[in-house]
């Protein structure tokens, strides 16, 4: 009697979620890039494209340095990993708040976070100055954080 009904909800369970997980929007097996671009305001002087490598940021001191990163593949995972369990594929495209706030005579900080794959692309654009749902806001705030993470540890690597 247990066989009657466990050996169809497993089967159920097997065809339903192979083909949930089969066709699923975001799989890393079609990831092809992602680019990070963030700086006061709408200069978003720091970027990096995982395609090229190309890697350009401003130091404290002011001097823009220019240099090539090829991620690894483990890395890119864990960045994709990483966005599923934020849950970055449900939020918002833009998540902006006063862009006319000014800190220390600087605008809020912008960050573009992009994850492009052969089906589809999430786009976010996040403004350090939103003042609406924490949790979005700290998901955001835990996405650049692993993001540059993951950069700072390959640019020491290739030092």
């Amino acid at each position: 009697m247990i066989a009657s009904v466990v050996v169809p909800f497993l089967i159920y369970c097997v065809v339903y979620y192979s083909h949930v997980f089969k066709n699923a929007p975001y799989r890393f097996d079609e990831f092809q890039y992602f680019t990070f671009a963030y700086g006061p305001g709408d200069s978003l002087v720091n970027k990096y494209d995982s395609r090229t490598g190309d890697y350009q940021f401003v130091t404290v001191q002011n001097k823009v340095v220019k240099m090539n990163v090829h991620l690894p593949k483990e890395e890119l995972l864990y960045l994709h990993q990483k966005a599923a369990e934020l849950g970055f594929w449900d939020w918002p495209s833009e998540i902006v708040g006063d862009t006319s706030q000014t800190r220390g005579g600087e605008r809020a900080p912008r960050f573009v976070t992009e994850f492009v794959y052969k089906r589809k692309a999430k786009k976010v654009v996040f403004d350090e100055s939103y003042y609406g749902d924490d949790r979005l806001k700290g998901a955001n705030r835990q996405m650049i954080k692993e993001i540059e993470l993951v950069l700072k540890k390959e640019t020491e690597q290739s030092k």
